[in-house]
């Protein structure tokens, strides 16, 4: 059975930030969602180079066995393309971006993430974090649990929004790489933090459940997320598995947030 993502994605501003430092891409092969950062002009910059070099990997049907090959490559030239932005604007040394990236091949999907956006899956039922964030508080949950003890909560809920892997045109920038088996009535949500902060795993489970259409469902989420104070930028994409032959009509990429303005 041939299967193919019904997608929707958006991005907001929210309700305390004076511009929008993510960006988002949704289209037939390709799903992605960057977080940017480094003070004025640099998040949105870096968040657009990323998403926009990224684009060309939303073509043709790549192989499975090329699939992770590809996206980590692409990735490495996103990373690239910062190294020269920063080069020739020394106004943005200070920039970086999170990225959040699936790319599609029939039932096999590659997932590329560093940072703290994240990619969940709705799958029989159950919602499921596919990711893990890279900040210093998971760094040392992580390591504690790995000596057999537990870390200092004081410490790690100061450190929960400190990120130690970025892209940000500097070596050794490698995003954790997976290749996943995507499954027919799959649904994915990749997002920026600025909606999996202020809105809970329980929160997000009962709006992907209860919204059919994935452009609803993105709506809702952007929602909830500036109803509880929308302290970020606010971005989502939603991709439903599903035949084939259920997609009449070729579906519109889109560009969403700084990526979709530059």
């Amino acid at each position: 059975m041939n299967v193919a993502i019904r997608y929707a994605a958006d991005s907001d501003i929210g309700c305390s930030r004076e511009n929008n430092e993510d960006s988002g891409y949704a289209g037939a092969r390709l799903i992605a969602v960057a977080d940017g950062m480094g003070g004025y002009a640099g998040g949105e910059v870096a968040s657009s180079t990323v998403i926009g070099s990224l684009r060309s990997l939303d073509g043709d049907a790549r192989d499975v066995d090329e699939l992770v090959g590809s996206l980590g490559r692409a990735v490495a030239e996103a990373n690239e393309k910062l190294r020269i932005v920063r080069e020739e604007r020394p106004d943005l040394s200070r920039m970086g971006t999170t990225l959040t990236a699936m790319l599609w091949s029939g039932h096999s999907v590659a997932l590329a993430h560093i940072g703290d956006s994240r990619g969940y899956l709705l799958r029989d039922g159950e919602l499921f974090q596919m990711t893990q964030d890279h900040t210093m508080d998971e760094l040392l949950k992580s390591e504690a649990e790995q000596a057999g003890g537990t870390a200092d909560p004081a410490e790690t809920s100061r450190l929960s929004h400190v990120l130690y892997r970025v892209l940000d045109g500097r070596e050794d920038r490698e995003p954790d790489l997976k290749l996943r088996e995507a499954k027919l009535g799959d649904r994915y949500l990749l997002c920026s933090d600025g909606l999996s902060g202020p809105v809970d795993a329980q929160r997000i489970y009962e709006i992907l459940t209860a919204e059919a259409d994935p452009v609803r469902a993105v709506q809702r989420l952007i929602e909830t997320a500036r109803d509880n104070g929308g302290p970020d930028n606010i971005t989502a994409v939603v991709a439903d598995v599903v035949e084939a032959d259920h997609i009449t009509d070729p579906e519109t990429a889109l560009t969403v947030g700084a990526a979709g303005q530059a």
